[in-house]
């Protein structure tokens, strides 16, 4: 069957249902309600600072195109998954299709892979701006950060629709499936297959070197050349300010790449179901929610346009 081509029609229609993270009315309101305010945090923390890079010319140089695309990824990527999470909470459990099933996992996977993808390119740009500042502007056109977000997406959609494609093969044996996730990840998924899956886990296996591993190298050998940069800088103030441009990202990176490869990359042996349901609420809230604060707080230029369009918006307000 080539692996290009989904194939959903099964005999018996499979549907899934997600496991409840608690019975208890009371929890499951709490937890309604504070899963609501995450993402509309993560809405407006990510917005704002789409809004502000789009708006205020200051913010012009390459950084500030990646960090708004990585903010529109961090939207996209949440709303594949938190209103379909949030319906779930409250009530009883409601059914996904096996279609909307691969649906929701090939979009969860093509962003999520982006996303790691842009990272590594944001530790590229920054490895031009400080060890190569007199040709920045010469390297780091707006031609080349389109073609190497494009790419970046592409190599994310073709790995996502393969791996996709490739599980929604397998037979999935009864008409009622529990996923014990709040979303249809690919390593839960797995778990219900009633068929020999080590050729899709190891398939799996390759896929998260080439989305995590790799560009997590890629990261480091950037941040070696700037390290060397930084501490062959003379003053003292300029070692400050080129750390405080770079230390915003590793925090990201760190924080990214660590949960998703204790998901992806551990053996499967070693990872509780349980477990995995608890970090992939890491970065599926907590890194998309951070991402605008990092970077605003620890970003002269983001924070100063940020105040002025406030600044402005409220005068215009009182006039």
């Amino acid at each position: 069957m080539p692996v290009g081509k989904l194939v959903f029609n099964q005999s018996d229609p499979t549907e899934f249902v997600f496991r409840v993270f608690t019975t208890a009315t009371e929890f499951q309101v709490l937890l309604f309600l504070l899963f609501l305010l995450l993402y509309l945090m993560i809405l407006c923390g990510n917005t704002a600072i789409i809004w502000v890079v789009c708006t205020h010319s200051t913010l012009r140089a390459p950084m500030y195109f990646f960090l708004s695309n990585l903010s529109f990824l961090e939207i996209c990527y949440t709303t594949v998954v938190v209103p379909l999470m949030l319906s779930n909470i409250l009530g009883a459990q409601k059914p996904i299709s096996l279609a909307g099933c691969g649906a929701q996992m090939f979009f969860f996977v093509t962003l999520g892979s982006t996303d790691c993808f842009l990272l590594a390119i944001m530790a590229y740009d920054r490895y031009v701006a400080i060890c190569h500042p007199l040709h920045y502007t010469l390297i780091m056109t707006r031609e080349l950060c389109t073609q190497m977000l494009g790419g970046a997406l592409g190599l994310a959609l073709f790995l996502s629709l393969q791996l996709t494609a490739l599980i929604f093969t397998l037979p999935f044996c009864g008409h009622h499936q529990e996923i014990n996730h709040f979303l249809c990840d690919v390593p839960p998924v797995l778990r219900l297959a009633c068929a020999d899956i080590r050729v899709h886990q190891a398939v799996l296996y390759v896929v998260s070197i080439l989305v995590l591993t790799i560009p997590f190298l890629l990261i480091c050998v950037s941040y070696v050349f700037i390290t060397c940069a930084i501490l062959s800088i003379r003053s003292a103030e300029g070692r400050r300010r080129a750390f405080s441009t770079c230390s915003s990202h590793l925090t990201v990176v760190l924080l990214q790449y660590g949960c998703c490869s204790l998901v992806y990359l551990r053996p499967r042996s070693s990872t509780s179901e349980d477990e995995g349901r608890q970090i992939a609420l890491v970065y599926t809230f907590v890194t998309p929610l951070l991402n605008p604060l990092i970077y605003t707080l620890r970003n002269k230029d983001v924070k100063g346009a940020l105040r002025s369009a406030i600044i402005r918006k409220a005068a215009s307000d009182a006039s």
